[in-house]
């Protein structure tokens, strides 16, 4: 038996139950091992109408999506129409932000590698035409810059709507056109979709929120965020064989299955080399390339993404030296938890990688130097206050704004211990995760200028 129908028989045996021991209303996973793909699907679409999931049934694929972007703006770096470490204005002369400065000097490689700097979660809805993507870039004239460009990373949304915007303006065609002509089509997709009116032809998911931890997961009450923010993921939508499909031609180094060339196979090369190190995230990934995650797995290296949306989460791992991939989309839930036991028992089998063992949590682990981390953090989307109680443990209060807030997040407190270093942890799981938060930089009184899990959200304490 090969070990790639080990893998199918357990799939078999343990989908459908890991589903159900996480409250994940339906997934589809797909393995890529030699050009070979097998995949598998179980639970419902939706709970309110019991739609079963196939193998053939649509997810929203959220941030992975900025892999096909970043793609699609590295075929215009193979054809001369487009120079990494140009400015951004030499393509987009209008482009602005709150900080002049930055707006000149930001690069499209700087978008890639989310080193641009500026406030990255712009959800502004403006509508539903083609010119959206163009005119949610133009309300970025009040956009804050959080760090000078290239200092360091932050997660921005809104570079890669920018990025989009980039593609859009040199192709002379939507953003939406551009990924059905220059990636579907060659590509040879079948079952994908850039919006609900083309999701809609297919069997779709629907997300799932849960009220509360303990609540039973119900279906999200819109099915996508703005289509303004394509570029950076909120609306592609495919079964994950495509996705695979589009992975396997980063694998073949730019071909197609057919052998027709999408991609240079320096432009696939470059995008898996490392731009910026990122501080100590954990599941967030140790590095970051032109689009990809990079992961310093043993027996790696890795490469992938995540993505999330209205109670959608996706999670993608490339092992590029076994040509082994693994694409899992879910519909809520506790997701997170069924990628942690799917992804270390394929990868393990098929790729010889050993995923990172989950953090011990030690709840008495007190943090040594509360005072750098004690203050008030702020973004476009929530603001965080972490203080010390008179037992001398740490504690951060989220509360939502912005987009957050109008999707009806709740405000959130969980305690801060001890980690690594200045990276904490916290004490209260987010779909089955405790996630790092590291306290980087100096405010110039001794204490962290940001509060990092991710995005860099700048300390605002006078």
């Amino acid at each position: 038996m090969s070990k790639l129908t080990e893998v199918a028989a357990w799939f078999e045996q343990h989908l459908p139950a890991l589903l159900a021991e996480h409250r994940v209303p339906a997934a589809s996973v797909a393995v890529l091992a030699n050009d070979e793909v097998i995949d598998f699907s179980a639970g419902v679409l939706n709970k309110d109408t019991g739609v079963e999931s196939t193998v053939d049934s649509l997810f929203q694929i959220g941030s992975i999506t900025k892999v096909w972007t970043t793609t699609l703006a590295m075929q215009l770096v193979d054809e001369g129409a487009l120079d990494l470490d140009a400015p951004v204005r030499t393509y987009l002369p209008e482009f602005a932000l709150a900080d002049e400065a930055a707006a000149g000097r930001i690069t499209v490689r700087q978008l890639m590698c989310h080193t641009s700097g500026f406030e990255g979660d712009i959800f502004t809805d403006t509508g539903r035409g083609d010119d959206c993507v163009a005119k949610v870039v133009d309300t970025f004239g009040e956009v804050a810059q959080l760090f000078a460009p290239g200092e360091m990373f932050s997660y921005s949304n809104a570079a890669y709507c920018l990025l989009g915007r980039l593609v859009e303006v040199v192709r002379g065609k939507s953003y939406d056109e551009c990924l059905r002509d220059h990636l579907f089509t060659p590509l040879g997709l079948t079952h994908a979709a850039t919006s609900a009116y083309e999701a809609i032809l297919y069997r779709a998911a629907t997300g799932h929120l849960q009220p509360s931890p303990d609540e039973e997961p119900r279906p999200a009450p819109i099915w996508a965020l703005t289509r303004s923010n394509a570029p950076a993921g909120a609306m592609l939508a495919m079964r994950p064989r495509d996705l695979l499909a589009f992975v396997g031609m980063h694998l073949r180094d730019g071909l197609a299955a057919d052998g027709t060339r999408v991609l240079s196979e320096d432009s696939a090369l470059a995008m898996r080399q490392r731009q910026v190190e990122l501080p100590n995230l954990g599941y967030m990934g140790n590095a970051w390339g032109l689009g990809w995650t990079i992961y310093d797995w043993p027996g790696g290296p890795v490469v992938g993404h995540d993505g999330g949306t209205f109670g959608q989460s996706s999670f993608l791992r490339v092992v590029p030296g076994q040509n082994v991939a693994v694409a899992l989309l879910t519909n809520g839930g506790s997701s997170a938890r069924v990628y942690q036991t799917i992804f270390a028992h394929v990868l393990r089998e098929l790729a010889g990688v050993e995923m990172p063992a989950t953090p011990v949590i030690d709840p008495d682990a007190r943090p040594a130097d509360a005072p750098r981390y004690v203050g008030e953090y702020s973004s476009s989307v929530a603001d965080i206050v972490v203080s010390q109680d008179d037992d001398g443990r740490l504690w951060l209060d989220r509360t939502p704004k912005g987009v957050l807030l109008a999707a009806g997040a709740p405000a959130d407190r969980t305690e801060l211990l001890a980690l690594d270093g200045d990276t904490l942890i916290a004490a209260k799981p987010v779909q089955g995760l405790h996630l790092h938060h590291a306290f980087v930089g100096d405010d110039g009184h001794g204490r962290a200028l940001f509060l990092h899990t991710g995005r860099a959200d700048r300390r605002v304490t006078r």
